[in-house]
């Protein structure tokens, strides 16, 4: 049975509001900017292209739930307050409304994507968008896959280690393994090993707060090209993992294997030795 979102969120005057579908920029996903940084999703409500695109008193903001289609993450109710330039860069100032404020994050709906673009008359879809789920906690970030079924670009990494995501961090933990960075700019790859005390989730966290691991090739890289570099290009898989109890030795030398493997070695990959 399909719940019409007006039952939920009771909105009047919905000529005041205008709809925020935050997608894909180009280099981010407006959801994984929600889970890592709520400040910076503040920013996505209100920066100001040319056009005065929400020119009402309200936007009511959604983000692009990717995983699954024609679904959107509520992520609040912004008032704007100016919509002057500001220091040469124009922008919206806005304040986040407590309105339904204990459904930011919860509630996800359905409503297939209108047209290209990011704001819309919400008088327009409001009829039309319905309550997909109502989620217990609010969203930070995607379940664990399992083993075997782990692979993501760099800011879903991100927002998985920066929400400290229980099964992950439980997961990870316990195991060793080899993982395979991809660079999607150019298909350039770097294999590398996690082993010792805290396994994966110690190692992949480095990468998280460095965007390089400071392995050789890629501190270069990243010192060059800056951190953004990394959210825009690099996608990390697991290509294999072992219990916590294996001899180190053991995953150097799979780690070795895959270099030849996937020929991930200087100059066709990011690999030195």
């Amino acid at each position: 049975m399909t719940i019409p979102l007006s039952t939920l969120l009771s909105l009047e005057n919905l000529d005041r509001y205008k709809l925020h579908l935050a997608c894909w920029n180009g280099d981010v996903q407006p959801l994984d900017v929600f889970v890592r940084n709520k400040s910076e999703w503040d920013d996505w409500n209100r920066w100001r292209s040319a056009k005065d695109e929400f020119n009402r008193d309200y936007v009511i903001a959604f983000a692009d739930f990717y995983h699954e289609p024609h679904v959107w993450l509520f992520g609040g109710i912004y008032r704007v307050t100016g919509r002057e330039a500001v220091n040469f860069s124009h922008s919206y100032t806005v304040e986040r409304s407590e309105e339904h404020a204990d459904l930011i994050g919860r509630l996800k709906v359905h409503l297939p994507r209108p047209a290209r673009g990011r704001s819309f008359k919400l008088e327009n879809y409001y009829q039309n968008m319905s309550v997909s789920e109502i989620l217990r906690e609010p969203y930070t970030g995607e379940r664990f896959p399992g083993y075997e079924s782990i692979t993501c670009d760099f800011p879903e990494l991100e927002a998985i280690f920066r929400a400290v995501r229980p099964d992950w961090k439980a997961a990870l933990e316990s195991v060793k393994g080899v993982y395979l960075i991809v660079d999607q700019s150019n298909g350039k790859k770097y294999v590398g090993s996690a082993y010792g005390t805290w396994g994966i989730w110690a190692r992949w966290r480095c990468y998280v707060q460095t965007g390089h691991g400071w392995n050789d090739e890629l501190t270069k890289l990243i010192a060059e090209e800056g951190m953004d570099y990394a959210r825009r290009n690099f996608r990390i898989s697991l290509l294999e993992y072992r219990p916590a109890r294996t001899d180190d030795n053991v995953i150097i030398a799979r780690e070795s294997f895959w270099k030849e493997a996937v020929l991930s070695r200087v100059p066709l990959g990011y690999n030195k030795n």
